[in-house]
């Protein structure tokens, strides 16, 4: 876990002016996906490209189907079938 946070310690520095609150925010919602990407073991680039093609048609009530591990899911069902 401490070896996980070590990335975001050592870059402090150059978010600490991320612009405003709101880019920070949007910069913490990156870095976590990306993190937990990163622990599910995948690839965090094919993972956005994906959603970000997919998101502006998704339904807003079924969002958490996006979240990393519910993609990584439906992605092994795809390859499987």
């Amino acid at each position: 876990c401490e070896r996980a946070m070590r990335p975001i310690a050592i870059g402090r520095k150059n978010w600490l002016f991320a612009g405003s609150e709101r880019g920070g925010r949007a910069a913490a919602i990156a870095y976590s996906l990306i993190q937990t990407c990163v622990f599910h073991d995948i690839e965090p680039f094919a993972y956005l490209a994906d959603i970000l093609k997919r998101l502006p048609s998704h339904q807003i009530n079924r969002v958490s189907e996006l979240l990393p591990f519910n993609w990584k899911k439906a992605q092994s069902e795809i390859k499987t079938a």
